[in-house]
C-alpha cells in the first residue's frame, strides 16, 4: 500500500473542546509503524487534552496497516520517513515541528487529560537550564500490577542509564524539549536504528543543563515491552550500542566530574519540584481502568 502524501491541514485534535493555548505552543510528535489500533486511542486522548496542541505530527515509518490513514482522518500532519527506525522517524518529526515545545509520545501511550499542560508548566517553571522534561509511566495491567511492573522496568532504566549519563535520562514515551534546543543538538543525534533515540538524546544534555522528571507528565503504556523474546534482546543490544557510541565521546566518570564541578560552583544541583503525588496516583488509576475497559 502506497504511503499517503504528507498533510499540512489544520490539526483536528487541536480544534476540539480544549481552550486556546496559553504559554508556549506545543507540537506533539508520534513515530508510528503498523500500530493503527493503539494510534486511534492516542489521538482520542490528544483530542481530550485540557490544553490543545498547536499541531500533531504523525511520522509514518513504513507502515503496512492503516496507521497513516488513521492519522489523516484525525487531521494530523503526516510525514513519511523512509529511513527505518525510531531515531530517524522521531528526528523527522522534530525537524518538521513549528511549536515552541516539541512533545514526544508513542502510539501506544495513553495520556491523562493534563499531559500537554504538565509539559508546558514544567518548561515554564523549570528555568532555562531544563533541556528535557520527562515523566513516569504505568503499564496497562489489571489492579496494581501495572505500577509494580513500571517501577521495576523504568526504575532499572533510570538507575542504569542515569549512572552512565550523570543525570536522569528522558523516557521516549513521555518527553519534551524546546524546539530551539533540538535545533542546537540535532546534528549530534544518531539516526542509526540500532540505538535508543531517547537515551541518545539524553547524552546531548550539557553539564549546565538538567533533565526534569515531572510526575504530572506520566502516561499509560502497553505491557508489550515486558514480553521476553526477540524484541527484548533487541532492546538490550540497542542500549549497549547507544552507550558505546556515546562513551567514545565522553566516559561516564568524565560526565559526572563536569556536572559535580558545576553543581558545587553554583551551590546546588538540579531543580526539584514538590507536587501532590496522591492526586497524580488517583488520576493514573482512573485512566488505567478506562484503558483496560477499552482493551
Amino acid at each position: 500500500m502506497a504511503a499517503p502524501a504528507p498533510s499540512n491541514r489544520p490539526t483536528a485534535v487541536a480544534s476540539g473542546p480544549a481552550p486556546a493555548a496559553h504559554g508556549p505552543s506545543c507540537s506533539v510528535v508520534v513515530p508510528v509503524k503498523d500500530d493503527a489500533r493503539h494510534l486511534r486511542h492516542l489521538l482520542a486522548d490528544l483530542a481530550a487534552q485540557t490544553q490543545a496542541p498547536a499541531e500533531v505530527i504523525v511520522v509514518d515509518n513504513g507502515s503496512r496497516d492503516d496507521s497513516a490513514e488513521v492519522a489523516l482522518r484525525a487531521g494530523c500532519r503526516v510525514i513519511v520517513e523512509s529511513a527505518p527506525g525510531i531515531p530517524a522517524a522521531a528526528a523527522a518529526g522534530y525537524n518538521a515541528a513549528h511549536g515552541d515545545l516539541i512533545l514526544r509520545c508513542d502510539a501506544d501511550s495513553r495520556l491523562p487529560q493534563g499531559w500537554i499542560a504538565a509539559h508546558q508548566r514544567a518548561h515554564s517553571t523549570g528555568g532555562r537550564s531544563v533541556a528535557l522534561v520527562t515523566g513516569p509511566a504505568v503499564f496497562l495491567l489489571p489492579r496494581h500490577w501495572g505500577t509494580v511492573a513500571a517501577i521495576a522496568y523504568l526504575g532499572a532504566y533510570m538507575l542504569c542509564t542515569g549512572a552512565a549519563l550523570g543525570h536522569l535520562p528522558a523516557f521516549g514515551s513521555t518527553m519534551s524539549m524546546r524546539r530551539v534546543w533540538w535545533e542546537r543538538v540535532r546534528g549530534e543525534v544518531s539516526s542509526d536504528p540500532g540505538v535508543h533515540d531517547d537515551m541518545d538524546l539524553s547524552f546531548r544534555v550539557a553539564p549546565e543543563e538538567d533533565v526534569l522528571l515531572d510526575w504530572r507528565a506520566w502516561v499509560g503504556m502497553s505491557p508489550r515491552a515486558l514480553l521476553p523474546g526477540h524484541l527484548a534482546t533487541l532492546r538490550g543490544k540497542r542500549a549497549l550500542s547507544t552507550l558505546r557510541r556515546n562513551w567514545i565521546r565522553q566516559r561516564p566518570w568524565e560526565r559526572w566530574a563536569e556536572r559535580l564541578h558545576l553543581d558545587r560552583a553554583a551551590g546546588g544541583g538540579a531543580a526539584r519540584r514538590s507536587i501532590d503525588r496522591q492526586a497524580v496516583l488517583a488520576e493514573r488509576t482512573s485512566i488505567v481502568d478506562q484503558a483496560m475497559d477499552v482493551r
